[in-house]
């Protein structure tokens, strides 16, 4: 077993030690805890879990971009093609990779996915702006959808550069931004639901335009907390606010599971493709797996790793 101190000490001596060296050049074989290279396997475990999730991601967004373009947006089509299969190649090498497999090697993959994402970023923000200046009549991307996806990329990037340049960001630090984050993104999720179920299936839009509201409120107090910081990084008011977003993260993530559900067995009308209901809420799921890591940190409970390494 793994001790937090020495957890945190060999983090910041990755930190330090990457200040006056290159990317990919680490010294994990100089990171010893108790006799055994911890650090590159968390290094190599939590990359691959990132790429992992965040992969299929870009390339599901991919998927529901083109669906939103007209049919002479060839050009547009082409490349929503080109990057799903970009990330869907992406995906399958992570899959492959064993978690032994040398930290170099992982992260020279990084910094391939990094450029990937990128590119998928830039993408995504030249749509919105072809949405914005009205060249793009007549397609039915929502311009919030694409800000939102394009949102994830630059998320998947600097995961990406985090992990390579072993950054440390503190766990009060950690858990305020990732909840900023992650509270706007449920609250847009619910928002592109309300609006793309059949207008008359009055009581799921008024759930989902509740679950709305009930975010947006989140979102502002963790904005709050944000500007109060350092005084509101207290363990008492950070319990107490991972505590309440667990809650309701729980809460929707069921509301999605169940529409979800209803969606796949035809038993509800709407305009949401199955897999952009499944992709939602696998998105609720990771944001909760978030939350209870957090909870266990801040209470000294070890579950894996170290979540300040995975922001």
């Amino acid at each position: 077993m793994q001790t937090w101190k020495g957890l945190i000490f060999a983090l910041y001596f990755l930190n330090y030690w990457y200040l006056n060296k290159p990317p990919c050049s680490y010294p994990f074989t100089k990171v010893r805890l108790l006799g055994g290279n911890y650090m590159a396997d968390v290094f190599v475990s939590r990359s691959l879990e990132e790429i992992r999730f965040w992969s299929r991601i870009m390339k599901e967004h991919s998927f529901f971009l083109r669906l939103g373009f007209r049919s002479e947006d060839t050009q547009l089509i082409n490349e929503a093609n080109h990057f799903y299969r970009t990330f869907e190649a992406i995906e399958q090498k992570a899959h492959s990779f064993p978690e032994e497999t040398d930290p170099a090697v992982i992260c020279t993959f990084n910094q391939e996915v990094h450029t990937a994402a990128s590119h998928i970023w830039v993408f995504k923000r030249k749509v919105l702006g072809l949405i914005l200046t009205c060249r793009l009549p007549g397609q039915t991307n929502f311009p919030l959808l694409v800000d939102h996806v394009s949102r994830e990329a630059r998320y998947f990037r600097n995961r990406l550069e985090e992990l390579n340049q072993g950054k440390l960001e503190p766990l009060q630090d950690a858990i305020i931004d990732e909840n900023v984050f992650f509270l706007r993104i449920m609250a847009d999720h619910a928002k592109f639901i309300g609006h793309l179920l059949d207008p008359s299936e009055r009581k799921l839009v008024e759930q989902a335009r509740d679950f709305s509201h009930d975010f947006d409120q989140l979102l502002y107090q963790a904005r709050d907390m944000d500007s109060m910081r350092p005084q509101s990084q207290t363990a008492p008011l950070l319990n107490q606010f991972l505590d309440q977003n667990r809650v309701s993260v729980a809460s929707l993530k069921d509301f999605k599971k169940t529409a979800r559900d209803l969606i796949e067995q035809c038993k509800i009308k709407s305009i949401i493709h199955p897999l952009l209901a499944d992709h939602v809420f696998r998105e609720a799921e990771r944001f909760l797996e978030i939350i209870e890591m957090f909870e266990r940190s801040l209470t000294g409970v070890s579950g894996g790793v170290n979540p300040a390494f995975h922001h």
